[in-house]
């Protein structure tokens, strides 16, 4: 899974990516200070695969990840060429979703670019700037497919769709919300990456004494909460500044820290779990003594497609899969006992796997 992170300059971004990914993106109270992508890989915290490893006394324990990306604070006219956001764009064009960080707290010392906080204006300042990032895109294909479009009717089709897309991005939306008339127009749109087609998960920046709460007391945060369920987005509300102090604590004095502030997870957990949803995705483990791994795919994958992100061969050449649930493996201490007690299921191709079985894939290539 791979998320961009954007916003205005001055909102936390750079700050939260730094807690996330511990890569020391520089951060200051300035404008542009991001002047490259920044591009980190986190674990997904997953106790399930812990576990197993601790059953198997593992050599390894893989757990599934993800890449975030971080570009400079985009301001208005960056699609223009203002500032200096619109070069990183097309860093974010490869992502699977955007998570926006917004700024929902009020700070003297820190300088918000429209001299305001006002969340909603700063979330239609970015969006405007992807739509017109997309606009040029589209505009780009068009000229280069009109060219062809007289001697190929498929092709005239598509230059007609690509005008109604522009038409309707002109409008002030978003090209997740277009709806496509048949199968090749969702072909065409998939292919062309907009950014204002990906899903957004909304990060809402709150001082540490709005965190207890989840953000439920500030008016700011109420307003992007709206916002996001017109447009059905996540949110999830944190605090860059204490995600950059549990970062750097080990797993006990966070969960210490955490308890201290009166939370049950951290930004990164919400962050995970919103990304997950929105996402529709699931993980399926694999375990034994040489590795125990966790592999992300969307919910509803069928077995010969899960043991594809394992290995071409494995879906190639797929058998049967052989399947527990990754409680009744813990509970029963092995594999050979599951299969006593009734509990490993020999699967086919039509078995669509589900969030935390533990899958021994057999195959012939």
């Amino acid at each position: 899974m791979k998320l961009g992170i954007v916003g205005l300059p001055n909102v936390g971004k750079s700050t939260l990516f730094n807690s996330l990914t511990k890569a020391g993106a520089e951060s200051a109270n300035y404008p542009f200070c991001t002047i490259d992508p920044n591009v980190g890989v986190v674990a997904v915290p997953d106790e399930r695969i812990k576990l197993l490893g601790q059953l198997y006394n593992t050599k390894k324990v893989t757990p599934a990840t993800i890449e975030f990306v971080d570009i400079a604070g985009l301001v208005k006219g960056a699609s223009k060429g203002e500032g200096l956001g619109n070069q990183f764009l097309a860093n974010i064009r490869e992502v699977d979703a955007i998570v926006h960080v917004v700024r929902c707290f009020e700070d003297e010392n820190v300088v918000h670019v429209d001299g305001s906080v006002d969340p909603v204006r700063d979330i239609e300042t970015i969006n405007l700037e992807l739509v017109f990032a997309d606009i040029e895109v589209l505009e780009r294909r068009a000229a280069k497919q009109g060219r062809a479009a007289n001697n190929d009717k498929k092709i005239a089709k598509e230059v007609d769709f690509i005008k109604r897309l522009i038409a309707y991005l002109e409008d002030g939306k978003l090209a997740i919300g277009f709806e496509c008339a048949d199968e090749d127009e969702e072909a065409w749109l998939a292919s062309y990456n907009l950014l204002t087609a990906k899903p957004v998960i909304f990060a809402a920046n709150v001082s540490e004494d709005d965190l207890a709460d989840d953000g439920a007391s500030n008016g700011h945060v109420k307003k992007v909460r709206e916002y996001a369920e017109e447009s059905g987005s996540e949110v999830f509300v944190i605090c860059a500044q204490i995600e950059q102090e549990i970062a750097e604590l080990d797993d006990d004095e966070k969960a210490m820290f955490l308890e201290d502030l009166g939370l049950k997870e951290s930004g990164l957990d919400k962050l995970i779990a919103a990304s997950y949803r929105i996402l529709n995705l699931m993980s399926f483990l694999t375990a034994g003594e040489d590795e125990c791994r966790a592999w992300t795919i969307k919910i509803g994958t069928k077995a010969p497609q899960a043991a594809g992100k394992i290995h071409t061969d494995f879906e190639r050449g797929f058998i049967k899969a052989e399947v527990v649930n990754y409680k009744d493996l813990l509970e029963q201490g092995s594999l050979a006992a599951a299969r006593e007690k009734g509990l490993v299921g020999m699967e086919g191709k039509d078995y669509v796997v589900k969030d935390g079985d533990v899958i021994l894939f057999r195959f012939n290539v």
